[in-house]
């Protein structure tokens, strides 16, 4: 299997990386054309763009003006150790063994509104671009108009070198959009964590993301390359509910109630 999430808002590059290893994302020159296109925007016009603060469009405009090739360990960082989120708390990365990253670096991937598709060691240099946002460019008026089937046929070559059968979507709603399911070599299936909550299971975000993390991390650590092995994945008090409470064949639910 092939394991797909989303990037984080939050970086760390402030913390070393400890790791030498290191890879170049793929599509560098799709990169550099979002960059000079967004150099282009003043820090107001960033701000309407992306709905954020002043002072952080303001970091933004910084990080686009001092973005710079070539990719190296003096300029960027690996990116499952750069991403700062729910998802990487759970993920725990800076823990992983050596060898361990490595078994990353072949079943792990990570969706990116500016680098499309990720390993886990590839460099990255600092950036905010979620999948979401509505910049218009030459190909199109959105990044799913802009990266098209790039993403997808790099998940289909990933699936076919690993020679995966099933492609595990722990991303978002927002960044799996960016796939095209149906040109996938592979059926997809969508872990789903629930918690108890107002009376009822139901999806807590916080909770989730790092559930996400945390199931990405069970799959590494235990060299997991099927997707049944994941139903069995119980960490922080999560348990599998068999098929028929799931919401579809695709949709695998776990739920848990927090012990007050």
């Amino acid at each position: 299997m092939i394991i797909v999430l989303s990037p984080a808002k939050s970086l760390d590059f402030q913390t070393p990386s400890a790791v030498a290893e290191h890879s170049q994302p793929r599509f560098l020159d799709d990169s550099q054309e979002l960059i000079d296109q967004l150099r282009t925007l003043s820090p107001a016009q960033l701000a309407s763009l992306m709905k954020i603060s002043d002072p952080l469009a303001v970091l933004n405009v910084t990080r686009y003006a001092e973005w710079a090739r070539p990719f190296t360990l003096d300029n960027a960082k690996q990116a499952v150790l750069a991403f700062n989120g729910d998802v990487y708390d759970g993920l725990d990365a800076p823990s992983l063994a050596p060898d361990e990253l490595q078994f990353a670096q072949r079943y792990l991937r990570i969706l990116s509104g500016l680098y499309g598709l990720l390993r886990p060691l590839d460099l990255m240099q600092p950036y905010r671009l979620e999948m979401g946002t509505r910049l218009a460019n030459r190909r199109g008026r959105d990044l799913y108009a802009f990266w098209g089937e790039r993403i997808t046929d790099a998940i289909n070559a990933a699936l076919h070198d690993a020679r995966a059968k099933v492609l595990v979507n722990l991303a978002s709603e927002e960044y799996f959009k960016a796939i095209r399911p149906k040109r996938l070599s592979v059926p997809v299936i969508r872990p789903v964590f629930e918690d108890w909550s107002g009376g009822r299971f139901r999806v807590v975000s916080f909770y989730a993301k790092r559930a996400r993390g945390l199931m990405a991390r069970y799959a590494i650590v235990n060299r997991l390359t099927t997707a049944a092995s994941l139903q069995e994945f119980t960490g922080e008090g999560y348990v599998y509910m068999h098929a028929e409470e799931s919401a579809s064949d695709s949709a695998w639910v776990f739920r848990r109630r927090l012990v007050a």
